[in-house]
């Protein structure tokens, strides 16, 4: 029995905050009058923006994030739609992660509602991350006004899914020997990293929980899903090495725009690319990358996106380069065909610690991959 307390007090103590339908909560907080009601922050639901986020009132009505905000607005009509302040979430999440560095420096935020904390080792030699949980929960409150669902657990994964178990205000503990039979339950579109399309075709092989996953050999999941394969193995097994990262690494810089209106017309297209190309080329100087994949974002007037992408032997570097990567990524699209209403472009595979030459010995050979 004592092998068994050693080897548990051993497991890291990762805690996930997650706030609660954050921008729809301050807003709330702000107007209290709004306290009770469907409140949605996003685009006007008279013109072609989409949800940013909504309070759990309006999610009762269906209503999601990045719907498009005329179908929110069909799905309730008499939900009050907001403008996002940024400013001001940007500032009420300052607040709260000054509360995580009294505990801890080992903090990766995922956005500014979000973020993993790596309480092992802490500030306040708290032995129990538990307790630290419900303090952070409890500090958000006071001084915010907010409130804040907590998962706890030995792993990122965990902590992350079980942060979402009891929201909202709710707090969620899988200690290391609770892990498996946990996962085993989990329904596989709860597993993070499991989209739409990976659940459905997980449905079609007979996978529908965590048990169903982890009685797939590795090499079979690799040979299914390709990396991410490998991925879903280790998580239904309960391995998940990631680390809390203090810096997360940059890997893309994009720019994308949705029009005003959907267009159809190609050098229209074209134009618009070119200034998006300009601010993806200024990004890059600002930030000191370079890149060898150019990616091609469209989302059609049926709201379906699609992205084309090529891979170059030599790094690019300005908006000329860009485009004309990007006007032969549009010639393996629909666009003209079908009206559009969203472009986008992102460059990533960043080489800021390679030099021109060096990429010039690598062989040349453009690899055009799509999705959607």
């Amino acid at each position: 029995m004592k092998e068994d307390s050693d080897k548990i007090d051993t497991f890291r103590k990762i805690i996930h905050i997650d706030m609660d339908a954050f921008y729809a909560s301050v807003e709330q907080r702000d107007r209290p009058e709004l306290k009770g009601k469907p409140v949605i922050v996003g685009g006007d639901p008279q013109g072609r923006g989409v949800v940013a986020a909504c309070s759990y009132e309006a999610r009762k009505f269906g209503i999601h994030s990045a719907m498009p905000a005329r179908w929110a607005h069909s799905r309730c009509p008499h939900a009050v739609f907001l403008r996002p302040r940024f400013d001001v979430y940007k500032a009420v999440s300052g607040q709260i992660r000054e509360i995580f560095f009294d505990y801890t420096d080992l903090v990766e935020p995922l956005s500014l509602d979000e973020a993993y904390l790596d309480v092992t080792q802490n500030k306040k030699g708290i032995p129990y991350a538990t307790a630290i949980a419900r303090q952070i929960r409890s500090r958000i409150f006071n001084r915010t006004g907010l409130t804040a669902s907590a998962g706890v657990s030995f792993n990122k994964f965990l902590a992350k899914v079980a942060s979402d178990v009891d929201k909202p205000d709710g707090l969620t503990v899988i200690p290391p020997e609770a892990g498996a039979a946990f996962i085993d339950r989990l329904p596989i579109g709860r597993f993070y990293g499991v989209g739409k399309v990976t659940e459905r075709r997980m449905h079609d092989l007979d996978i529908r929980t965590g048990a169903d996953l982890k009685r797939w050999p590795r090499e079979d999941l690799y040979r299914v899903f390709g990396k991410a394969g490998l991925y879903f193995h280790d998580i239904a097994h309960g391995h998940d090495e990631r680390p809390v990262e203090t810096e997360r690494v940059r890997k893309s810089v994009g720019k994308e725009v949705t029009l005003g209106e959907d267009i159809e017309d190609i050098d229209e297209m074209h134009e618009i690319l070119q200034g998006l190309s300009k601010k993806v080329e200024a990004a890059l100087r600002n930030y000191g990358f370079t890149g060898t994949t150019v990616t091609l974002k469209i989302r059609y007037t049926d709201f379906r996106c699609i992205t084309r992408s090529i891979t170059l032997g030599a790094p690019v570097t300005d908006a000329d380069a860009i485009m004309a990567q990007i006007r032969n990524l549009l010639k393996h699209t629909d666009a003209g065909a079908k009206k559009v209403r969203l472009l986008g472009i992102t460059l990533s595979n960043f080489a800021e610690e390679h030099t021109a030459s060096t990429f010039c010995r690598q062989l040349p050979l453009p690899l055009i991959w799509e999705t959607g």
